[in-house]
C-alpha cells in the first residue's frame, strides 16, 4: 500500500483492535453516525454525475451514499488505510452503483489529476501527521473550483459520548498518551483556526466551519448493556483497555454502566456529539 512513514502508527491502529472494532459493528456506527452523514452530505451539495473522492471511506456507509447521489453517470472513489474496514465495505456495496474502493494512504495516493468535482469525508480526515501535505495532495484530485466538505469533532469536553465512558475507564487503567491539539487523532481539528490553517497552507479557499450539535444515542434503543459495549467496543475507552485482563475490563464495563445510568432515558442513553463541518473550494 502507498503510505507516508509518518501515518505508520495510525495506520496500523486501523488495521488491527480500531479497524476491526468498526468493521464488527458497522451497522451500529452507520445508525449512530447518519444524521451527521446526513448533514455532511447537504452541505456537499451532491449532484448526479459527479466524481466525488470519499476520504477515509471505511465500512462504506458514506460511499454508499454518495454513490445513490451521483448515479450511474457519476463515480465514488472510496480511499482508505484500512482492510478490515474496506473489506466489509466491498461486502456490502450495491452492484449496482458507480464506487471504486482503494486501499491507500491519501497523503501519498496518486489521484487522477484535476478530475473531480469533490473531495468528502466524514471523520476520516484528522489522522493525518502532515495535514496541510495530505490535503495538498487531494487537491491534485480537484478540478478547478472542485468542492471539499467534510466532518470533523470539536473540543473533547463537547463530545460526552466521548468523554463520560473515558473518565469511568480512567478508574481502573492508566490514562492514554496525552495527545497535543495538533496530533493525528479524533480531536486533531477541534480548532476552527487550526482548520483554516491547514485548508489555506493546502491551497484551498472560501473555507467555511459550521458549528453543529447532535445527541447520540449510544445505546441505539437496546438499552445499557448496548451502550457498554459499544464504548468499550469502538473509541478512546475501548482504546485505554487494550490488553487488559478480564477481571479490569469487567471493573471498567461495570463503571461505564454506573456512569451511563445517569443518562438514561428508558431504553436510550443521549450523549452530546459537537462537530465542525467544514467546506471549502479548490481555486
Amino acid at each position: 500500500m502507498s503510505a507516508d512513514a509518518r501515518n505508520a502508527e495510525q495506520i496500523a491502529y486501523w488495521n488491527g483492535p480500531g479497524g476491526k472494532g468498526w468493521a464488527d459493528r458497522q451497522e451500529e456506527q452507520d445508525a449512530l453516525l447518519e444524521p451527521i452523514l446526513a448533514a455532511t452530505i447537504a452541505r456537499a451539495a451532491v449532484h448526479a454525475g459527479e466524481r466525488v473522492v470519499d476520504v477515509g471511506c471505511g465500512a462504506g456507509a458514506s460511499a454508499v451514499q454518495l454513490g445513490r447521489l451521483v448515479g450511474s453517470s457519476g463515480r465514488v472513489l472510496g480511499i482508505d488505510v484500512s482492510e478490515p474496514m474496506l473489506a466489509r465495505a466491498a461486502e456490502r456495496l450495491p452492484i449496482d452503483l458507480p464506487i471504486d474502493l482503494v486501499r491507500a494512504d491519501a497523503t501519498t495516493h496518486q489521484f487522477s489529476r484535476a478530475s473531480f468535482d469533490l473531495l468528502f469525508s466524514r471523520f476520516g480526515v484528522m489522522f493525518f501527521a502532515e495535514p496541510a501535505r495530505s490535503f495538498a495532495n487531494l487537491r491534485t484530485a480537484s478540478r478547478k473550483g472542485g468542492r471539499l466538505a467534510f466532518a470533523c469533532w470539536r473540543r473533547p469536553e463537547e463530545n460526552l459520548w466521548v468523554m463520560v465512558p473515558l473518565r469511568a475507564a480512567y478508574q481502573h487503567v492508566p490514562r492514554l498518551p496525552k495527545v497535543g491539539p495538533e496530533e493525528p487523532g479524533l480531536f486533531s481539528f477541534a480548532s476552527e483556526d487550526r482548520v483554516r490553517r491547514v485548508l489555506s497552507e493546502a491551497g484551498f479557499r472560501s473555507i467555511g466551519c459550521e458549528p453543529l450539535d447532535f445527541e447520540f444515542d449510544i445505546a441505539a434503543g437496546r438499552g445499557l448493556d448496548e451502550a457498554v459495549l459499544s464504548a468499550t467496543t469502538i473509541g478512546p475507552a475501548s482504546r485505554a483497555i487494550e490488553g487488559q485482563p478480564p477481571e479490569v475490563r469487567q471493573a471498567v464495563a461495570a463503571s461505564i454502566r454506573q456512569a451511563f445510568v445517569q443518562h438514561q432515558s428508558g431504553s436510550r442513553v443521549p450523549l452530546s456529539a459537537a462537530v465542525w463541518i467544514v467546506t471549502a473550494i479548490s481555486p
